[in-house]
C-alpha cells in the first residue's frame, strides 16, 4: 500500500501507477455527478454540445451534497458519497468520452466500469460512507453549480478541494476490482458451506 497526493488535472501516467489498496488524496477540481447529470452529459456529448467544463483529468464524485447559500456564495455543508452502482450503466461511456481519471463513491462498480478504467486509464476511489462532514472540510471553495434545473442533489457541483480523502483505490487501471474479488470469494465459500450442509444436489 502506498499513499499518493494527486493534483488535478491528473494524467493517465499518474493513474497507471496506482494499484488496489493504495490511498490517494486529491487537490484541485472535483465535480459531483449522479444519475441525471451522467445522463445529460452523455446526451450533450452525443449531440456535440459542450459541457460546462472540461472533465479531462478531473475526479467525478458520486455525491448529492448538502449546500447552503450565503449571499451569492454557495457553501458545502456535507458531501457524503452516493452508492456508485446507480451510475454503473453510464460510467464506462463517461470515462471513455470525458477522460475523467478518478471516480469517487461508495459500494464499488461492476465489470463494464472496471474494463473502461483499464482501457482508458482511471481508478475508483472508495470514500467512507457516513463521513460527509469530513468530505465537506476538504472542500475549500464551490466554484460553481451547473444544471440546477435537475435539482440540488443531481446538479453538477464544481468544487475546489485540498487533500480530499482518504480514498482507497478499490478498482485500479489494471483490471483489479476489490469488490468483484470479494463477491467471488463469498460465492465460492457459500458453495462450500452448502455442500457441507448437504444443501446442494
Amino acid at each position: 500500500m502506498a499513499v499518493y497526493h494527486l493534483k488535478t488535472p491528473i494524467s493517465e501516467e499518474e493513474v497507471r501507477k496506482l494499484k488496489v489498496n493504495d490511498v490517494i488524496y486529491i487537490t484541485g477540481t472535483i465535480v459531483t455527478a449522479r444519475d441525471q447529470a451522467h445522463r445529460r452529459a452523455l446526451e450533450y456529448h452525443s449531440q456535440g454540445k459542450p459541457l460546462p467544463l472540461n472533465l479531462e483529468g478531473l475526479a467525478v464524485f458520486h455525491c448529492g451534497p448538502v449546500v447552503s447559500k450565503e449571499g451569492e456564495k454557495w457553501i458545502a455543508v456535507a458531501a457524503g458519497p452516493t452508492t456508485s452502482t446507480r451510475m454503473d450503466i453510464f460510467e464506462d461511456e463517461f470515462i471513455k468520452n470525458f477522460k475523467v481519471r478518478v471516480v469517487i463513491g461508495k459500494g464499488g462498480m461492476g465489470k463494464k466500469t472496471t474494463d473502461a478504467m483499464a482501457k482508458y486509464g482511471a481508478v475508483y476511489g472508495a470514500f467512507t460512507g457516513g463521513a460527509a462532514i469530513l468530505a465537506a472540510k476538504a472542500i475549500k471553495n464551490v466554484k460553481s453549480a451547473e444544471w440546477l434545473d435537475l435539482g440540488t442533489p443531481e446538479a453538477l457541483w464544481i468544487f475546489e478541494v485540498e487533500d480530499f480523502g482518504p480514498l482507497a483505490v478499490a478498482i485500479d487501471s489494471h483490471g483489479n476490482n476489490i469488490f468483484m474479488d470479494v463477491a467471488k470469494k463469498v460465492e465460492e465459500n457459500k458453495q462450500k458451506i452448502y455442500q457441507k450442509l448437504g444443501l446442494l444436489p
